[in-house]
């Protein structure tokens, strides 16, 4: 199919017209996407021919800018289609994905193995370096970028061995599109169905009605579903007083994916892994996590294990600590019982409401979605960064629940396009993330829209979405990953805003927390609901000096799940389990050789679950979120050191790292910031782990 072959009707055969480029989503239909996905391959295939048989010498125009330039078609349809297939899956969109994934694996094949288009970019570095050629800092990295992504994707590799790296690359995007597929539909239906309101004792009302009401909309009148997120830990466990319950909500969570059936995941799992080390092998690594390594600021899977084996024992101490406080909690209520996974939150809950006089059940009517949005959220931003945000009810999103923001600069200039789809929906996978449907870009002339998902159990009608401090937390998390694309200001696309390494990537959303905490911007959102009263000083007090409660839990749970995801992608080709019987003993085997193997704190993510690095971009990368939050915390102490929240700080960290995107090495934007390079004692401290010792190397 070549590109005349898109019917003109079709609303991804033109640039949008919208502002900012948002998609036309009053136009999209489903039938619209696999027709722009496949003329949008045919066209770039076009244009990367044309690169490739240029009679003139290379050039940083004709060769660079002319790659960034292709395949526009293409990443108009496949952003607007890959974000709502995660935030609003259907059938029809599933058998697209099924379809189209391993003809995208084939696209990037045929170009990164062009090796017409490599010695062209291999010419322009032999003229960098004879001094021949100068070139931008943004270009520079370009040329380097462009050319690691070359050699990674085998272009060094005979003719056999590239045929069979295709084949891999293609099964290997077929088995996550089925995991997550899979995942999605097993949550589904591994939900909790309650006929006895009695067993929901403890439950808040809004939660309660939100149960209400998702068990109505998927036809069970008269009865409460509680929706599985998509970690191990379930929000309502804290406050569930059904112990029976409790072990049922508990066990539909870590069962996922591993009781047979259509929903079991186990096979897929065993296939990615065994598929990725070969893969790696083939390209001249000992495993998935060296490969993946190697093009991350942690240089070595080494590296990256190590700084969580560095942690782990100080983690663990502190859970055990934790735990024994829980089993005496426990055995007031149960004598001889003995605390388990499924009791660790609500307990958790219990002696902090004894230690602080406060629970989370008291903070939610205080913590109203709108206020925190608006008076939270936003005014962070805009005490930061001067921004402005006003909500555009004339342009749609993807789903009616999305609302669709305009931002400008302090001066009125417009930024960008801000969405928000904060409700779960049974069509929306699990977790919460940011994603583009345009980048930022001067070469180009396009500004950004970027998208941040939730899952928030949705009320009824008319009633309040009230929040967890959780969910509080997870709103200014993902809003850092929003800011990181809205304040892109680069030339290139391909380097726009979170166009970081895996490992870096959530450095700035992390950041984005502390402000969720700071006193000025608490007491705008911490505001009754009904009352409009403010929340009391002494349980803002409370909070802050509780920060550290259930650390010890909090950075095992993650360790463990980083950790699991070493252990498998660690492998090397012919060492995967073939059994699905053995998954599971693998994986405790695996905890129990990293030393995290602690039965009631198990891993944040079990391995049938694990969407981030089976069905997601962060395979043998899940150590990020710590790597990251080493910068993230000796960042926040240079905020501190210098006044908090204020204009000039806020200008200060975008303008020197948030802006610069992927446009050069992102360790000496932090350098630049920071003045040095990152130490770990900030984390260890925020963390309770200052027994933890050593700095970790960079």
């Amino acid at each position: 199919m070549t590109t005349t072959d898109l019917d003109p009707a079709n609303p991804f055969a033109t640039e949008s017209t919208l502002p900012y480029g948002l998609p036309d989503f009053t136009r999209i239909r489903e039938e619209h996407y696999l027709p722009a996905l496949v003329a949008g391959m045919a066209q770039q295939r076009e244009e990367i021919e044309r690169i490739a048989t240029d009679p003139e010498d290379p050039t940083p125009e004709n060769t660079l800018e002319a790659l960034e330039r292709s395949g526009r078609l293409l990443h108009r349809a496949a952003t607007a289609f890959f974000n709502q297939s995660s935030s609003d899956s259907t059938p029809g969109l599933e058998a697209i994905e099924e379809e189209v994934a391993p003809l995208l694996a084939a696209h990037q094949d045929a170009l990164y193995l062009d090796g017409r288009v490599y010695a062209r970019l291999e010419a322009l570095d032999a003229a960098v370096e004879s001094g021949e050629l100068a070139l931008e800092p943004d270009t520079a990295w370009l040329l380097h970028q462009q050319r690691t992504a070359f050699v990674r994707a085998g272009i060094g590799l005979d003719a056999q061995a590239q045929d069979r790296l295709r084949a891999l690359n293609a099964e290997i995007t077929t088995l996550e599109t089925a995991f997550g597929r899979k995942l999605l539909a097993g949550a589904n239906a591994a939900a909790v169905l309650v006929t006895d309101e009695a067993e929901l004792d403890g439950l808040s009302p809004d939660a309660r009605a939100a149960a209400r009401q998702a068990a109505t909309d998927r036809g069970h009148t008269g009865a409460w579903l509680i929706e599985l997120q998509l970690p191990t830990q379930q929000a309502p466990l804290a406050s569930l007083r059904d112990r029976a319950l409790r072990e049922r909500l508990h066990t539909a969570s870590v069962t996922r994916g591993a009781t047979g059936g259509e929903h079991d995941t186990r096979d897929t799992v065993l296939e990615l892994v065994r598929l990725r080390a070969e893969r790696a092998r083939l390209l001249g690594y000992e495993h998935h996590a060296a490969y993946i390594a190697e093009d991350a600021t942690a240089k070595t899977s080494e590296a990256a294990t190590g700084i969580l084996t560095q942690l782990a024992p100080a983690a663990v101490a502190n859970a055990r600590a934790e735990a024994a406080d829980l089993q005496r909690a426990l055995e007031r209520d149960v004598p001889g019982a003995t605390l388990e996974a499924w009791d660790w939150a609500y307990y958790a809950e219990q002696v902090r409401k004894e230690r602080r006089s406060l629970d989370d059940s008291l903070l939610r009517p205080y913590l109203e979605l709108e206020r925190v949005l608006h008076d939270g959220v936003f005014r962070a931003a805009t005490a930061l960064y001067g921004i402005r945000f006003t909500e555009r009810t004339d342009l749609v999103g993807y789903h009616p629940d999305v609302r669709v923001f305009e931002v400008h600069e302090e001066d009125g200039t417009p930024l960008g396009l801000f969405l928000g789809d904060f409700w779960t929906r049974e069509s929306k996978r699990g977790g919460a993330w940011m994603n583009n449907l345009v980048d930022q870009s001067s070469l180009l002339g396009e500004k950004p829209v970027v998208v941040n998902n939730l899952n928030i159990p949705k009320p009824p009608a008319g009633e309040p979405t009230l929040l967890t401090w959780d969910e509080v937390i997870t709103m200014f998390h993902e809003f850092g990953h929003a800011l990181h694309g809205l304040f892109s200001d680069v030339r290139h696309p391909s380097q726009s805003g979170t166009e970081v390494p895996r490992d870096f990537v959530e450095y700035p959303s992390q950041v984005n927390e502390m402000w969720a905490w700071e006193p000025s911007i608490l007491r705008a959102y911490a505001v009754h609901h009904v009352t409009g009263e403010p929340m009391p000083q002494e349980w803002v007090d409370t909070m802050l000096a509780s920060r550290l409660d259930n650390e010890g839990f909090a950075t095992t749970e993650y360790l463990a799940a980083a950790l699991l995801d070493q252990a498998w992608y660690q492998l090397a080709p012919g060492e995967a389990p073939t059994d699905v019987a053995d998954v599971v003993p693998f994986e405790a085997a695996a905890l129990e050789r990293a030393g995290v193997a602690f039965g009631p704190v198990p891993p944040r993510y079990r391995t049938t679950y694990f969407n981030h690095v089976f069905g997601g971009g962060y395979s043998a990368g899940y150590y990020s979120y710590i790597w990251s939050e080493v910068l993230d915390a000796d960042t926040v102490t240079w905020f501190e050191e210098n006044g908090g929240l204020s204009r000039e700080n806020g200008e200060r960290f975008r303008r020197t790292l948030l802006a610069k995107g992927g446009s050069g090495d992102p360790m000496d934007a932090f350098r630049e910031l920071r003045g040095r390079d990152p130490q770990i004692a900030p984390l260890l401290a925020r963390r309770g782990l200052l027994a933890a010792a050593a700095t970790p190397g960079d």
